[in-house]
């Protein structure tokens, strides 16, 4: 779970201008941090198969909003994936 503090933290780092909460760039890093804590989680719980269903959910929807952003615009999907360094 995030906390407000960290989610916010996240949003002024990924926001394009001032008011923006809901861009993919935003979208994609919160949802970056979500797996990346349950990731952490099933290190010590191995068995918690109903949070890994959760956990494949927010990788599908991080993959949707990846691929729109590639289509849409590639320098922002380029950017994005080396500051959040998700691909190799």
């Amino acid at each position: 779970m995030l906390t407000k503090e960290l989610k916010t933290k996240i949003i002024q780092e990924n926001q394009i201008h001032p008011a923006d909460s809901g861009s993919p760039e935003v979208q994609v890093a919160i949802l970056t941090e979500r797996i990346n804590q349950l990731i952490n989680h099933f290190q010590t719980h191995k068995k918690d198969f109903h949070s890994r269903r959760g956990l494949m959910k927010l990788v599908g929807q991080r993959k949707r909003l990846l691929e729109y952003l590639k289509r849409t615009d590639k320098t922002r999907y380029e950017n994005l994936i080396h500051k959040l360094n998700l691909r190799k």
